[in-house]
Order: C-alpha cells, then structure tokens, then sequence
C-alpha cells in the first residue's frame, strides 16, 4: 500500500526546444493530454503532458530555442524509462514521427527499444506485457 514514506515519480521536468512538438509526441505515442500549460520561469513556458497520475514537464526557455549547445550522451540525465503495454505501437509512433528506434531488444523479464527526440533526450520504452 502507498503511503507518503512509499515516494513514487510524480513527473519529470525536461528543456525542450519545442514544448508543443514534444507534448504532440506524447498525446500520439500514449494517448496523454496536456494537463496544464503556462508561463514559466524567466519567461519561458511550461506544458504538463501525462494521464491523471503522471506527467512530463516540458519546458522552453524564453526564445523558443535551448541555444543549440546540447549535452554529452548522460549529461545531465541518461534517459527517461516509459512503460507501455504495446511496444510495436509506440515503436511504430516514433517512427512516424521521424524518429529512429534503437537497441530493441527481448530480456527478462521484458522487451524495450530506445530513442532520442529531437533535442537528443533519450527515451527507454520497455514493456512486460
């Protein structure tokens, strides 16, 4: 049983240079909506796309662009892991929306692929279904 000792993730809070070609990904990848968006600090803007329980926060810095200085592989965060019932579903998504799926592969107790969105964050989609 959860209680508040028992933490879980709330939500993950990402710099995106295009909060709502990210959150469109989201809303077609997991049928996710957008929870809540609005100004943010220094001027940029926020939008919260998850379900009920989970979110991402997408952030863009005021000027819409993160400045293009990216980040080394693992700096400052490895990857984000999503669970889904239907990895051939969303692998197919991510293909569509012009993204490459990479190491997919089966492994007890499941089976997972993995991509990078366009401001190079990446993304483990796992499922045990």
């Amino acid at each position: 049983e959860q209680t508040m000792a028992t933490p879980i993730i709330e939500h993950v809070n990402l710099t995106v240079s295009d909060n709502r070609r990210a959150a469109a990904l989201f809303e077609r990848l997991f049928g996710w909506h957008i929870r809540w968006e609005g100004p943010a600090r220094d001027g940029g803007h926020s939008i919260h796309v998850g379900d009920e329980r989970y979110y991402l926060a997408l952030y863009t810095p005021r000027g819409a662009a993160t400045g293009g200085k990216g980040f080394a592989k693992g700096e400052p965060l490895n990857h984000v892991g999503l669970l889904v019932e239907d990895l051939a579903a969303v692998k197919a998504g991510v293909i569509a929306a012009g993204l490459e799926p990479f190491n997919h592969e089966r492994y007890d107790p499941g089976e997972r692929f993995y991509f990078f969105d366009w401001d190079g964050i990446e993304y483990e989609i796992v499922s045990y279904a």
